[in-house]
């Protein structure tokens, strides 16, 4: 019985870090298409995408830090560097996926372009999620787990029946 709802509690548990992912690296994401367009007005637009996508890379990681995995607290640089891994491969998921595109139709139009790019950004992102859970933020919980259990010293106390009489018992005591 304890299993079953334990195992539910991690299925809700996992639901509701998704929703939450989707919410932050989805608002994230529409923000930074705004973003791109208004910078790119002043720079050229590779740079403008380069500079919004690092940014916006930096800020996913830090709301899913506070808030979808339940951190708590700020991201450090490893996870970072991670969630940055993870958000490299996922645009190269995407780049991917458009590149067969273009390899398989001809003349692809916006409305299946834009099917492909949204089914293999939707795949990338579950399995971004799945990485972040289990790798990136997952060490973070362990280890604030093992910071609250060894929070306290514990004291240890040796019973002695009788005091060491002499030095060669004072060292063996020791």
């Amino acid at each position: 019985m304890e299993t079953v709802q334990s195992q539910e509690q991690v299925a809700a548990g996992a639901f509701s870090a998704f929703a939450r992912f989707v919410l932050c690296g989805g608002g994230v994401g529409i923000a930074s298409s705004f973003a791109v367009t208004a910078v790119a007005s002043w720079i050229p637009w590779v740079l403008a995408n380069a500079l919004i996508t690092v940014v916006s890379t930096l800020l996913a990681t830090e709301l899913h830090a506070r808030f979808t995995f339940g951190a708590g607290g700020r991201a450090t640089r490893r996870q970072h560097a991670q969630s940055a891994g993870s958000a490299a491969a996922a645009y190269a998921v995407t780049c991917t996926a458009m590149l067969v595109l273009q390899q398989l139709v001809a003349a692809p139009g916006a409305a299946l372009e834009q099917v492909i790019y949204l089914s293999a950004s939707a795949l990338a992102g579950i399995a971004r999620f799945v990485v972040l859970r289990l790798v990136v933020f997952a060490r973070n919980h362990a280890h604030a787990a093992t910071t609250v259990r060894t929070a306290h010293p514990v004291h240890a106390t040796v019973a002695r029946t009788s005091a060491p009489t002499g030095p060669a018992e004072l060292c063996r005591a020791a």
